[in-house]
């Protein structure tokens, strides 16, 4: 089961002009064959069909305890892209053509034709998220590895997203993926020695630029949110810190488990409505007055 706590991992800035172009960017980390929909997926799946887990305790553990954050990472990704589409008609009538001005821009057209300028699970073309982007051979070294070299995959695609847009709501969420994409990297690679011995950390980071290059990572850094895995469970995933332990490879930061959510929590994704795509609907201010009688049910 998933606990699922309605606010974002981080808080994040309010957009102040709308980027279709940049959403449609942003789209391959939540929808690509590295995005966030495919380091959950994968995750899950391989959570789900792990066979003899009671002898292999603290891998089991560590990659689905490693689901359950992706699956708020998406959540964060999604509130990226509803916040970089926010404002895009030109005006709230219908009659006005209020996408007159985005009709041929990079932006995706299904954001405001088909999904009321919302995230989809889909790329950054418009191709819909697959699941034969899930890879689960049975045999924990190999997934285990898949998981390294998907992580990596995802690290590059965000690097070359963060070059696309310079908008501070991508940034900051960029900022902090990178930190958090790198401490499941790391995590894999320290799995994968102690299966084998091979020292799999010494290839981080890939692409070989630190975090700490970032100003919007460096925050997170200088927290210690490099150094941090926590356990998204009350009760369970307690062997992680079997794995999870010793000294961050790369400045020498102790490593911990903390149990809970992360310390730093934005508010719930709340955005705004958009009359022009009828979200939430034509009338709003009706759909409010039904919701409020409702509620005084309660």
């Amino acid at each position: 089961m998933i606990l699922r706590v309605d606010r974002l991992q981080i808080e994040l800035p309010m957009p102040s002009e709308p980027d279709p172009a940049a959403a449609a960017a942003v789209q391959e980390l939540l929808g690509g064959r590295f995005g966030e929909m495919s380091t959950l997926m994968n995750y899950t799946y391989q959570s789900f069909n792990m066979r003899g887990r009671d002898k292999v305790r603290p891998f089991y553990d560590l990659v689905a305890n490693i689901a359950a954050e992706e699956y708020g990472h998406i959540e964060l990704v999604s509130a990226v892209i509803n916040g970089l589409l926010t404002g895009t008609p030109t005006s709230d009538d219908p009659l006005q053509t209020p996408f007159k001005r985005v009709k041929d821009t990079a932006g995706l057209r299904h954001h405001w034709i088909y999904a009321g300028l919302g995230a989809l699970p889909v790329n950054s073309l418009g191709k819909g998220w697959s699941g034969e982007y899930v890879f689960n051979s049975g045999d924990l070294v190999l997934d285990l590895l898949h998981n390294f070299f998907l992580e990596c995959g995802a690290r590059m695609a965000k690097i070359r997203v963060y070059e696309t847009t310079d908008h501070p709501i991508a940034r900051q969420m960029l900022g902090y993926l990178f930190v958090r994409g790198g401490v499941h990297a790391l995590a894999y690679a320290k799995a994968l020695e102690d299966l084998t011995g091979a020292d799999v950390k010494k290839m981080l980071p890939v692409p070989k630029i630190p975090d700490a290059d970032f100003p919007e990572a460096k925050r997170f850094i200088d927290r210690g949110l490099h150094a941090r895995l926590y356990r998204f469970s009350p009760d369970d995933f307690k062997s992680i810190g079997v794995i999870w332990r010793g000294e961050h490879p790369q400045d020498g930061a102790k490593l911990e488990v903390r149990d809970g959510l992360p310390e730093e929590q934005g508010g719930p994704a709340n955005p705004p409505e958009e009359p022009a795509v009828f979200a939430p609907g034509f009338h709003p201010e009706e759909l409010k007055e039904m919701a409020d009688h409702l509620m005084r049910r309660m």
